[in-house]
């Protein structure tokens, strides 16, 4: 229990409240906003401004994969964090000056909404990647937690115009980022996940990613559905989202707990909240269609959405976790999963609307909520199971454990950053030749490290040392 204790006291106020704005300003645009209607001859396509941001958000993020390392590491340079912050400030004032929406001004609102706020997102995803996920796993949590609770907070005072600060909060994102100090030489991290990740191991995170991807995909799609459902043009786009706001507050803080006793970052702990998230989720859809809590402060949708918020920040946890285990760097992974969860949401909004012009006269479309309900649960059942999550948990596990080991052995015999980067290798049985390779240096200068290692660590062979860092790891 100690040691989720001692990672508890690591975490860092700066990136919380950074990303507490992002999350925030997220949810902002999403959840308390109104629907803003495009009409298609005798039909309004309803969510269109959700549908434009959510569009260009999976612009911004495919064009982070597609273009070469050195584009991407420009595009997230510090210099242009704040012009991306400027650029989702002004996209989100444009509805308070056009009034009713337009066909022309839709468009480049999502522009100016969705680029940034990919980018700053990627950026986010790098700025977590540099820590280990025993950190960023519950500064994601707490994060997005500040984040709903100071939007709700701010939409409740009754002052006219305070809302107008949640329109500012990208500014203090951009800041948080470019306050971070310079980063340091993670080669030894990235080190240890590649050690860590060799034969069945990397086969099995594979697969693993390819699943929770699929079964992200899915899950946007559900929240797509839902967040088109029950809401009529010129209205609230979701007029319970204070109940959902403060029930995902509960969740977080309960999955907080469950991350403290169980180990932060581990699999286990995430399946917990995972299976959480998706119970909460089911209840909502359960409870839409009964009159008595759709008349009451618990509407089923308000439920709904705070699953899928919780959900949200278990699949931000994978996306860090699987950056690890992949050793790849934090902001593709971020722009991997987030084309999954916002292009599957954006599929769900069209289909949403498909289902209300199969419907005129406006009835009811139980049918979404029937057909999101089973897309989460195949998706819980077939893609992303719970043996899925047991064998992410051990790998998660021995990965973790090895990079304890290496950082304990670093730390207490004084290893110089070199060593330290060539420590986990040698643990894992890597021969000198294999080790020059990865890392782009002579056997010579490897065998030279190797010797001055095992000086330090006071052993003679390469087994005393891999006995070392079991002892360690016990």
């Amino acid at each position: 229990m100690g040691q989720p204790a001692q990672t508890a006291g690591n975490l860092s106020l700066r990136r919380i409240l950074g990303f507490a704005c992002n999350q925030g300003f997220v949810f902002f645009l999403f959840y308390m906003g109104s629907n803003r209607a495009i009409p298609i001859g005798s039909f309004n396509f309803e969510r269109a401004e959700l549908f434009g941001t959510l569009l260009f958000m999976v612009v911004g993020f495919s064009v982070l994969r597609l273009v070469p390392a050195k584009t991407r590491n420009a595009l997230l340079a510090r210099p242009m964090l704040l012009v991306y912050a400027v650029m989702g400030v002004l996209g989100s004032f444009i509805p308070l000056f056009l009034g009713s929406p337009s066909a022309y001004w839709l468009p480049v609102e999502g522009a100016l909404i969705g680029l940034p706020c990919a980018l700053l997102l990627a950026t986010w995803g790098r700025e977590f990647g540099e820590t280990s996920t025993k950190i960023s796993v519950p500064e994601v949590f707490v994060g997005s937690t500040v984040g709903a609770l100071v939007g709700l907070i701010v939409s409740l005072i009754p002052i006219e115009g305070v809302t107008l600060v949640l329109h500012l909060l990208p500014i203090a994102s951009a800041a948080a980022l470019m306050a971070a100090p310079k980063a340091a030489d993670h080669a030894q991290a990235s080190a240890v996940t590649e050690a860590a990740a060799g034969g069945d191991t990397a086969k099995d995170t594979v697969l693993l990613s390819a699943k929770i991807i699929a079964g992200t995909a899915l899950f946007g799609m559900a929240a797509g559905f839902m967040e088109t459902f029950n809401t009529d043009p010129g209205n609230a786009a979701m007029a319970s989202y204070p109940v959902s706001l403060l029930l995902f507050g509960a969740f977080a803080l309960g999955t907080l707990s469950l991350l403290r006793s169980d180990g932060f970052g581990r699999g286990a702990a995430l399946n917990k909240a995972y299976r959480l998230a998706l119970f909460i989720m089911m209840t909502g859809y359960l409870l839409i269609p009964v009159p008595q809590f759709a008349e009451s402060l618990v509407p089923g949708e308000a439920v709904v959405l705070a699953g899928y918020l919780g959900l949200s920040a278990v699949l931000i946890s994978l996306f860090l976790v699987l950056a690890k285990l992949t050793a790849t760097d934090a902001a593709m992974s971020f722009s991997r999963g987030f084309v999954a969860l916002f292009g599957g949401e954006l599929v769900g909004v069209a289909i949403a609307n498909a289902f209300d012009y199969a419907q005129p006269g406006y009835v009811t479309p139980y049918s979404v909520v029937v057909f999101a309900g089973i897309l989460v649960l195949f998706s819980y059942v077939f893609l992303f199971t719970e043996r899925d999550f047991g064998s992410l948990s051990e790998i998660v596990t021995s990965t973790d454990s090895l990079e304890d080991a290496c950082e304990a052995i670093a730390r207490e015999y004084g290893l110089s950053d070199r060593e330290g980067e060539i420590l986990p290798f040698a643990l894992r049985g890597r021969t000198s030749e294999r080790i020059s390779q990865e890392l782009h240096i002579s056997k010579s200068t490897v065998d030279t490290h190797l010797r001055r290692i095992y000086a330090k660590a006071g052993v003679h062979s390469r087994q005393e040392l891999i006995d070392l860092s079991e002892a360690k790891r016990g």
